[in-house]
């Protein structure tokens, strides 16, 4: 059994019982982690909070990940409560609605800026915040798709944000190596969560997923919950810069 008891986990993403950062956080609690979970704006705070409530000991925190001086106040924050933390978890990607529809070639300028802003350079900003207070190492993981590799149609900029994110986790990796933090990322196999379902055609999606993938089902969120449990422990002591697919085993099929 994995003990995380003594270890301060971040997590960002919450929206409500369907998120994927629900499902990790769930784990992670379970495995005795305390939790620093946060969640974007007021609009969010009264269903986070009812969550985090299910979760003894759980602490919620306000952060939009798009601005910096709300991620300096956030790890401020977390400084002063916990001193200092093991795990950060990355559950955040977004972009405008109308770019998850129709033909890529649609794309807008200010779509493309805002899906790489949110999905990717957050990442980078909250792995930059973060570090200071891993004193011991930790783990620090996001969540990609895999439409960062293979073209899933409406999937669209997004899918250009997964590939960066995918990057970003590797460079990532080699920058925080030295400070013993290692840096993954889990490609999950589709969900219906708030942010999957702006993606037109999701339902069918999911159906073709199901069919395909070896075990011919979809997955759900305390499934990626355990594999970021794996990797929040120090069973993956010596693996970064990984991309983990915990998608049913639909990746490894041809057609």
């Amino acid at each position: 059994m994995i003990d995380l008891a003594g270890k301060t986990a971040v997590v960002f993403g919450l929206a409500n019982k369907r998120s994927i950062a629900w499902g990790i956080a769930q784990k992670l609690h379970e495995a005795g982690a305390t939790l620093a979970i946060c969640y974007q704006n007021e609009r969010m705070k009264l269903e986070a909070e009812g969550l985090i409530a299910d979760l003894p000991g759980a602490s919620g925190f306000q952060c939009d990940v798009s601005n910096d001086q709300e991620i300096d106040t956030v790890f401020a924050a977390i400084k002063e409560k916990y001193g200092k933390i093991a795990i950060l978890v990355h559950a955040v990607a977004f972009a405008p609605a109308n770019e998850l529809r129709g033909d890529f070639l649609n794309t807008t300028r200010d779509g493309f800026r805002i899906a790489m802003d949110v999905s990717v350079y957050s990442l980078v900003a909250v792995s930059r915040a973060a570090a200071p207070l891993m004193t011991e190492g930790g783990s620090i993981m996001t969540l990609s798709f895999y439409a960062a590799e293979k073209v899933v149609p409406h999937y669209n900029v997004m899918a250009l944000a997964k590939s960066a994110l995918e990057s970003a986790v590797r460079y990532l990796a080699f920058s925080l190596g030295d400070k013993n933090i290692r840096v993954n990322a889990i490609s999950a196999g589709p969900i219906k969560t708030l942010a999957a379902r702006g993606v037109g055609d999701l339902g069918d999606m999911m159906r073709a997923h199901a069919e395909r993938a070896p075990l011919h089902r979809n997955v759900d969120q305390l499934e990626v919950g355990g594999a970021a449990l794996f990797l929040a422990s120090d069973l993956s002591s010596a693996i970064t810069g990984e991309i983990m697919y915990v998608d049913c085993g639909y990746n490894v099929m041809g057609f």
